[in-house]
């Protein structure tokens, strides 16, 4: 691991000197440990974000071949965490990749403008915004003040992740069908966020469901 650098010297402390004791063990944005450490192939797995082409990557998808001759493979499928876009890579045994420099905290989605979507962090309570085309879809089923995970990569908001399930109101569907108890048989409703989803035939305008946030799958009628 590389040493941090100081506040007080900006660059690494000359031989005999120190950081003042109050910065030992604080977080600071502009310091850094360099390098990042760099992930072979051994430990590949999903859910590791990478850095490819100098961008932070998650890797969504891994796939270990073994030819009958030659070096292992691993195939790989990643999401750009800046452009939401997908690549298929594939790496001989050995080979590696540099960890990018991510971090998670909690935060809450505040409210949409003209130029994106803002969340706010919980530890820092400072504002943080994301482009429309980013999440545009995975906020269909979220509510302004909703809990989220924030990601940042170098300090900087890139992606957030939803809560897994959401209560929302059903604000327009047909009328619900009188004695039909069945889940089986859906219609189309409409939730408070605007968004549609399918529902079980009893569901009526103005009661409450429970859903996948990611999917809009029904879960359950939710009763106050």
């Amino acid at each position: 691991m590389g040493t941090l650098a100081c506040p007080r010297f900006h660059e690494q402390p000359m031989d005999g000197q120190e950081c003042p004791s109050y910065t030992r063990g604080r977080h600071y944005p502009f310091l850094r440990e360099s390098p990042m450490a760099n992930i072979s192939t051994s430990d590949f797995k999903k859910g590791i974000k990478v850095l490819v082409d100098g961008e932070p990557c998650d890797m969504v998808g891994l796939e270990f071949v073994k030819p009958g001759k030659g070096q292992a493979l691993y195939r790989t499928r990643l999401r750009n965490l800046l452009k939401g876009t997908y690549l298929d890579k594939t790496y001989k045994s050995g080979d590696g990749l540099e960890a990018a420099d991510v971090r998670k905290t909690d935060g809450v989605y505040s409210y949409r403008d003209a130029n994106g979507y803002v969340f706010m962090d919980n530890e820092t309570f400072e504002q943080h915004s994301l482009p429309l085309e980013t999440c545009a879809e995975s906020l269909r089923f979220i509510k302004e003040g909703s809990v989220c995970q924030l990601l940042y990569w170098n300090d900087r908001l890139i992606d957030f992740t939803p809560p897994a399930h959401v209560t929302l109101e059903i604000t327009y569907t047909e009328p619900a069908v009188r004695g039909n108890t069945s889940s089986n048989v859906t219609k189309a409703a409409t939730v408070e966020t605007g968004a549609e989803i399918q529902v079980p035939a009893f569901v009526a305008a103005g009661e409450k469901v429970r859903i996948d946030a990611v999917t809009g799958e029904y879960i359950e009628r939710v009763r106050d």
